[in-house]
Formats: structure tokens, C-alpha cells, sequence
């Protein structure tokens, strides 16, 4: 069991990864494991196991549940149960909690085809002064207040403003933009470091299609001629539909679809190796 002192619960004290797994393995699982113990390492939190430790009870949890495919892990690392309910790290009376959650989830192929509705929400993305965006942290609360704001104007996800009213980010994943043949995602100063963001930069790079990472605005996303979102569930997503206009043909678009194609196959690449 989970302590209810436990500082997860108490006060949203770790960090976590969402891990998809094809054929048995959890792909860009180093990637993944960079990325947890870089922000362990920025919240001065002891994961208590090495990478291989973590590694083992990873595919201990997919062997014990026969899982292989169509898998979504959710592995959390809390700083582990209190002595009393306090912020203070140091009043922490145990080892860090680590939580692997192993669901048998895919997206709907609906979704995947003819994707989301976006609605740009009035809760900003943080600066690093206030909360390091690049931190994945379990307290998600700006996150949820977006999401909320926007299922309530019936979208299925919240498009979120850095500080200065540039395009940043979405509530749980990353946007992009096509604009006459060219891929733009945000600079990525006010998102979290994204593993498939980084993983579609890539493959356009290898497949020479144009990108860049840079600041845009609403005026240019109106406009677009697609639009698409990443996120390690669903892989990339085409986006219909944001404030209410019509993106492009509001269908997916060629350049969605290739990218949906060489993501498939980098995934496909990277359990291979493994």
C-alpha cells in the first residue's frame, strides 16, 4: 500500500514518465529514463534504484501481466512517506515510492484519423523563475485547470499561451503547425521536453521535410494549413479544429500523415534494437 503520508499524495512531491510499449518493450526507454532522473536530479530526489534496477522492474511488471502491445505504462517516483505532512524534504521518514501502473490502452482509431478540437485557454504557461516547464512533475494542477477550461468550451484539449501570447504547448501534449509544406512547433521554452516533440523533429530532419522551432501566434495556427499534436499515447494527432476555425481541409492532411507513417517507423526502429 501507499502511505497517506506519503509526499505524492501530501503535496505532489515527484516525478513521472508515461511509457508506451510495442512488442514487449517500452519504446524510447532511455529517452524516458533521462528524462526521469534529470528531474529527480533538479527536485534533489534519491531514486533509490540504478537504471538497470528500474529497467528489470519495468518488464518484471509487463511479464507478470502477459502484456506486450497496446500497453501504456505510468511510472511515478515519489519522495516516499513523511514523518509528518510538511514540505520540508527533510522530514521525510522513508525511501522514494516507486509506482508502476501498466494499462492495456490504445487511442481511438477515430481520434488518430480525423483527431482533436484545441481552445486557447487563459492559463499561461509558467517560466522557469516560477515552475520549470521542463520539470515533469507529479503536481499538474496548472494542467488540469487548463484542461478544464477547456472541455468546458467543448475542445478536447486545452491550447496554452507562453507569457508573452506566443503559441507554447497543449494541457498534456505538444502542438505543431504545417504552414505551406513547413513544420513549426513552439521554441520549447515554456513546454515540457517533450520525447515524441523531439522524436518528430528528428524525423523530419531525416526525411528533409522543413521545420522549425520558433515563436508563432494564434493569427499564424488560424491560418495553417494542418495542424497536429504529439504525446507518447497516441503518437501524432491531427488537430481539426482550434478556437472554433477550421484548420485546413479539418481532415488529415498529407503531411500529418506522412509524419504518422515515419513515427510508426522510428518506434518500430528503436524496439527493435533493444
Amino acid at each position: 500500500m501507499v502511505s497517506v503520508f506519503d509526499a505524492g499524495f501530501v503535496l505532489g512531491d515527484g516525478v513521472w514518465e508515461g511509457l508506451r510499449v510495442v512488442g514487449g518493450h517500452p519504446a524510447f526507454l532511455d529517452q524516458h529514463l533521462d528524462r526521469l532522473w534529470e528531474g529527480a536530479a533538479a527536485i534533489a530526489l534519491d531514486i533509490g534504484l540504478s537504471r538497470d534496477q528500474l529497467t528489470a522492474r519495468l518488464y518484471e511488471t509487463l511479464r507478470a501481466n502477459d502484456m506486450t502491445d497496446g500497453v501504456h505504462i505510468r511510472l511515478m517516483v515519489t519522495r516516499g512517506p513523511k514523518s509528518t505532512p510538511y514540505q520540508d524534504p527533510r522530514f521525510s521518514a522513508g525511501p522514494a515510492t516507486v509506482v508502476i501502473i501498466a494499462e492495456h490502452k490504445d487511442p481511438l482509431p477515430a481520434t488518430v484519423e480525423t483527431g482533436l478540437s484545441l481552445f486557447t485557454v487563459h492559463v499561461r504557461r509558467s517560466s522557469p523563475d516560477t515552475l520549470d516547464p521542463k520539470l515533469n512533475a507529479h503536481s499538474k494542477l496548472t494542467d488540469i485547470t487548463a484542461c478544464i477550461q477547456a472541455y468546458t468550451a467543448g475542445a478536447d484539449e486545452a491550447l496554452m499561451l507562453d507569457p508573452q501570447g506566443f503559441v507554447a504547448t497543449c494541457n498534456s501534449t505538444h502542438f505543431f503547425v504545417v504552414r505551406r509544406g513547413e513544420v513549426w512547433t513552439s521554441s520549447g521554452a515554456y513546454c515540457l521536453g517533450g520525447i515524441t516533440r523531439g522524436n518528430i523533429l528528428q524525423v523530419c530532419r531525416e526525411a528533409g521535410i522543413p521545420h522549425q522551432e520558433r515563436l508563432f501566434s494564434l493569427t499564424d495556427v488560424y491560418s495553417a494549413d494542418e495542424a497536429f499534436v504529439t504525446g507518447t499515447f497516441a503518437g501524432v494527432v491531427p488537430v481539426h479544429t482550434v478556437d472554433g476555425r477550421r484548420i485546413g481541409s479539418a481532415r488529415r492532411g498529407p503531411v500529418v500523415e506522412r509524419l504518422q507513417g515515419l513515427y510508426g517507423e522510428l518506434v518500430r526502429r528503436d524496439v527493435a534494437s533493444r
